[in-house]
């Protein structure tokens, strides 16, 4: 039987694949999902450790709220550029300045004397956790065959979306037992050893381009993705009156910012100079998976902000208690990123996407009925459901985005991705807080009289605007198509 051609050259493309995903590649993924865990894990371990950290440095909650919001500004900075790094630095050397970076910040931070510095180890810290991610998922999509990606799609997705839940439930242990520095002396060697292991073992993957850096891009980068996540920030802030500047201020900057980075952006491309490549969107995959992983993130990182919130000043739980409820939700997304992973590889990513959309949208108006009586076993039976929901769409949604678009942009939409993920975090956390504070001071009549009633009324309407959200996310998974994937991929230029 005779094959044709194109036949010919698919097969010899795939086996040759799959002979370069050896050993040395298999481990160089691990590092990286390792090292990428370790460093996420760090964004949401602040959250729990204000309490302590406002008595220990002797500073108010608006003061400590900068160790979180000093992270997230330099995470949305710092993510536009990697997809430019990614193309002219080796992997290995990428890899080693992102760790050596992050444990630099973790040393300083574990022996700041003060809020100032330990600000500036949280910025280090968030230079190097911000490169880990774009040149995780870049190194999958160059090194995996098509027909293993979902699986490790599926443990991209656990540290996207378990680290982050799992920081505030670590936190609380550790806190319950020893002193706040040790949040950051139990990482530090665990982050040395991931530093000396990718020295020694990491390939370099992919193919360098020395690329001009274009300033200007880099300028309105910062102002605009600085600027909304900032302004996002300050807009949760300024509903408990904390706010340093009127949120507006920074978020119309960053709007104005965009425009003009996205105007930019489009006339560098055509000399493959961009920052930022926009040519991503071209793929209608990526493009509705992009704005389904703007709704799930935000569900996400609202609900990570409020269910703490509710369970302690509702319910009456301790720190440790309420992250010990959040434990089971953070568990099983993690147990069913792999399987859903592999589900993807064998059924395609529609069997999963749709179902873990509505789920999420259900388990979100689900959380809005629960009161100031609720059982906690309903919390985290509704958690779990919220938890089952999120491992469906994040895998399948990382392996779409990504599987549609050309090698030549892998980079570029990896860090498009993880910069959309940040910048609709923070929306998430501020719209969450911010409707909560609004509600609450209402239902009581002033700041001063909100009490657990009122905290009640004020968590349950806005986790029912995240269900509205989570609904948006839902539609648009309906349109996301398998047969567009492949062609996407294989049709850009």
């Amino acid at each position: 039987m005779s094959t044709h051609p194109a036949e010919s050259v698919s097969e010899n493309t795939q086996e040759s694949a799959e002979r370069a995903f050896g050993t040395r590649e298999k481990l160089a993924i691990w590092l990286l999902l390792g090292s990428s865990f370790v460093v996420i894990l760090n964004e949401t371990i602040m959250g729990l450790a204000l309490p302590v950290l406002m008595v220990a440095l002797d500073i108010t909650a608006a003061e400590g709220q900068w160790l979180t919001t000093a992270f997230l500004l330099t995470m949305s900075v710092v993510i536009p550029i990697t997809g430019m790094l990614i193309q002219r630095v080796p992997t290995r050397a990428l890899f080693i300045a992102a760790m050596s970076l992050f444990s630099l910040g973790t040393l300083i931070s574990a022996v700041a004397p003060g809020l100032a510095l330990l600000i500036l180890g949280r910025v280090v810290q968030a230079s190097g956790t911000a490169v880990m991610l774009p040149l995780l998922m870049t190194t999958v999509v160059t090194l995996v065959p098509v027909q293993l990606r979902g699986q490790l799609m599926g443990r991209i997705a656990i540290v996207m979306s378990v680290a982050p839940a799992l920081g505030p439930t670590i936190a609380g242990l550790i806190l319950e037992v020893l002193s706040w520095r040790w949040l950051f002396l139990l990482v530090l060697p665990i982050a040395i050893i991931a530093l000396v292991l990718g020295s020694l073992r990491m390939p370099n993957v992919g193919i360098r381009k020395v690329v001009r850096i274009d300033i200007v891009s880099v300028v309105l980068s910062a102002l605009a993705f600085g600027g909304l996540v900032f302004g996002l920030s300050e807009a949760g802030a300024a509903a408990n009156g904390e706010q340093f500047v009127e949120p507006f201020i920074p978020v119309i900057v960053g709007v104005v910012a965009l425009v003009l980075f996205v105007w930019r952006q489009i006339s560098l491309q055509r000399e493959d100079r961009a920052l930022l490549d926009l040519r991503t969107f071209r793929s209608r995959p990526y493009a509705l998976s992009t704005v389904l992983l703007i709704c799930s993130s935000m569900a996400l990182f609202g609900s990570l902000i409020l269910l703490p919130i509710y369970l302690q000043n509702v319910l009456g739980y301790k720190p440790i208690e309420a992250g010990l409820v959040l434990l089971p939700g953070g568990l099983l997304m993690g147990l069913l990123g792999p399987l859903v992973g592999r589900i993807i590889d064998a059924h395609g990513v529609r069997p999963m996407l749709i179902p873990g959309a509505f789920i999420t949208a259900a388990a979100l108006g689900a959380m809005g009925l629960m009161g100031e009586s609720t059982s906690i076993w309903q919390v985290v039976g509704t958690h779990l459901l919220l938890s089952v929901g999120l491992a469906g769409v994040f895998t399948p949604v990382f392996s779409v985005s990504l599987g549609s678009l050309p090698l030549h942009l892998a980079s570029h939409g990896s860090a498009l991705i993880s910069t959309v993920q940040q910048v609709a975090g923070a929306a998430g956390t501020a719209l969450f807080v911010t409707i909560m504070t609004l509600v609450s001071v209402a239902f009581a009549g002033s700041p001063d009289a909100v009490g657990s009633s009122a905290l009640a009324h004020g968590t349950s309407v806005a986790f029912y605007l995240g269900g509205a959200v989570a609904c948006v996310g839902a539609v648009i998974a309906i349109f996301i198509r398998e047969d567009e994937v492949s062609a996407a991929a294989h049709g850009g230029h």
